[in-house]
C-alpha cells in the first residue's frame, strides 16, 4: 500500500506541473469572443460575396432595360448577284440581275412611361428581394455560429470546472492518505475516495477532448483554418428588444405579393398596342441604271394592335390569382407559427431563470457540507463514503447549474433570431 501511495504522489505531482503548465500557456492566448466568430464568418462566407455579386448584376441589368428603350442604330449591308447564263436563270423583273445595299439603320420603340417604370420596379423588387436573402442568411449564419460557440463554451466550463474539482480532491487525497498510513482510515475507505479521483481526472479529460472537439467544429464553421484551441469569452446574450412588426421575415413574403403585382401589370403592358419608327440612309441599288444616284434615306412605323390569342390573358391573370392565394395561405401560417415559436421560447426562458435560485440553494448547501466534511476527514470524524457522497452531490448541483445557464444560452440565441 505505501508503494501505491509513494507512486501515486508522483502521478499527482506530474499532474500539477502539467496544470500550471496549460495554465501558464492559456492566460498568454487571446481570448475569442462571439463576435469574433460571427465576423470571420461573413468575411470568409461565399455566399454572402454570391449576394454581392448578385446586387452588381441586377444594377446591370437596370442599366440595360433603360437602355434598350434608346434609339438602336445599327449598320447593315447585302449584296446580290443572279446571273443568266444562255438565257436561263432568275427573271430579272424578280431579282433585277444584281443588287447591293448599304444602310444605316435607326429604330425606336415608342413606349409608355409607365411600362419602363414597371420593369425597372421589377428588378427593384428583384434587388430588395436579394437583400432580404442576404439579411436571413446572415441571420441564419449568427444563430448556426451561436449555437455551436455556445457548445463550445459549455465545453470549456466544463473542462474548467472538471480541472478545479480534481484540484480540490488532489488537496483531500494528501490529506486522506497521511490518514491513512497512520491508520486513522482503512486502505479500504482511502481506495474507495480513489475511485472518485480518478473518475473526475477521466472525465476531466474528456471534457478536454469534448472541447477540442467543438472547437474545431467551430473553426469549420466559421471557415478558420486553425487547430489552436484559444479561451473563448462569455457569450454575454442578452434578451432581444421585442419588434412588433417583425419586418426581417415578413418583408419576404411581402416582396412576394408585389412581384405578384408587378407580373400582373407586366402583362397588361404586353396586350397594349406597339408603335415603333424607323428611319435609314445609305446605298440601295440594282446597279443597273445610274447606280451612282441610288443614294437616299427612308423613314416609317410600325404598329402592332393585339386582337384575339384565345383568351390567354385571362389565363395568364388566373395563374397569378392562385399564385397569390398560396402566398397568402403561407403568410397567415408562417405568421401564426412565428408567434407560437417566440412564445414558447420565451416560455421556455422563464423557466430556466425560475430554476436559477433552487440551483444556487443547492449549490450553497452542497459545497458547505463538503467543507464541514473535509474538517472532519482531518479528524477521522466523518465515515469516507459519507464524503464522497457530499462530493457527488455538489458535482450533480454544479453540472445541473452549468446545463442551466447553457439551456438559458440557447433560448437567448434561438430569440435573438426570431425577434427580428
Amino acid at each position: 500500500m505505501l508503494h501505491l501511495i509513494g507512486y501515486l504522489d508522483k502521478h499527482l505531482a506530474v499532474t500539477v506541473f502539467l496544470v500550471l503548465a496549460a495554465n501558464c500557456l492559456q492566460a498568454q492566448q487571446p481570448i475569442r469572443n462571439l463576435n469574433y466568430f460571427v465576423e470571420e464568418a461573413l468575411q470568409r462566407s461565399p455566399l454572402m460575396k454570391d449576394y454581392a455579386n448578385q446586387q452588381q448584376t441586377n444594377k446591370i441589368d437596370s442599366m440595360r432595360v433603360k437602355a434598350g428603350y434608346l434609339p438602336q442604330v445599327t449598320a447593315s449591308s447585302a449584296g446580290m448577284y443572279a446571273p443568266i447564263v444562255k438565257e436561263y436563270g432568275y427573271d430579272e423583273v424578280i431579282t433585277n440581275g444584281q443588287a447591293l445595299e448599304a444602310l444605316l439603320n435607326v429604330n425606336y420603340n415608342l413606349v409608355s412611361k409607365r411600362n419602363i417604370n414597371n420593369q425597372l420596379k421589377m428588378i427593384g423588387l428583384q434587388s430588395d428581394s436579394i437583400k432580404v436573402a442576404a439579411r436571413l442568411s446572415v441571420l441564419d449564419l449568427k444563430r448556426t455560429i451561436g449555437d455551436q460557440y455556445i457548445a463550445a463554451f459549455s465545453s470549456q466550463q466544463q473542462a474548467a470546472f472538471n480541472k478545479e474539482v480534481y484540484a480540490l480532491l488532489s488537496k483531500e487525497d494528501k490529506v486522506l492518505k497521511k490518514l491513512t498510513q497512520a491508520n486513522v482510515y482503512k486502505q479500504v475507505d482511502y481506495l474507495t475516495f480513489l475511485v472518485t479521483f480518478k473518475q473526475q481526472q477521466l472525465q476531466w479529460k474528456q471534457a478536454e477532448l469534448q472541447l477540442k472537439n467543438d472547437y474545431s467544429t467551430l473553426n469549420y464553421l466559421t471557415g478558420i483554418v486553425d487547430t489552436t484551441a484559444y479561451p473563448l469569452a462569455d457569450p454575454d446574450l442578452q434578451l432581444p428588444a421585442v419588434v412588433s412588426d417583425q419586418q426581417i421575415f415578413y418583408r419576404k413574403l411581402g416582396l412576394d405579393s408585389a412581384k405578384l403585382m408587378n407580373r400582373r401589370a407586366a402583362i397588361g403592358f404586353r396586350y397594349q398596342p406597339k408603335l415603333g419608327v424607323y428611319a435609314n440612309s445609305g446605298f440601295n441599288s440594282s446597279l443597273i441604271f445610274q447606280p451612282y444616284r441610288n443614294f437616299g434615306a427612308s423613314a416609317g412605323f410600325t404598329l402592332s394592335v393585339p386582337i384575339y390569342d384565345g383568351h390567354q390573358k385571362k389565363m395568364l391573370y388566373d395563374q397569378l390569382a392562385i399564385e397569390q392565394r398560396t402566398n397568402t395561405a403561407y403568410k397567415d401560417f408562417f405568421q401564426s407559427q412565428h408567434v407560437q415559436q417566440v412564445n414558447l421560447l420565451k416560455q421556455q426562458l422563464n423557466d430556466q431563470n425560475a430554476l436559477y435560485t433552487k440551483i444556487n440553494e443547492q449549490i450553497k448547501f452542497s459545497k458547505s457540507l463538503i467543507e464541514v466534511d473535509s474538517r472532519l476527514l482531518q479528524t477521522g470524524d466523518i465515515m469516507v463514503a459519507d464524503f464522497v457522497i457530499a462530493i457527488n452531490n455538489y458535482l450533480s448541483a454544479q453540472n445541473l447549474y452549468r446545463q442551466t445557464v447553457i439551456n438559458r444560452l440557447k433560448l437567448l440565441n434561438q430569440l435573438n433570431y426570431w425577434n427580428r
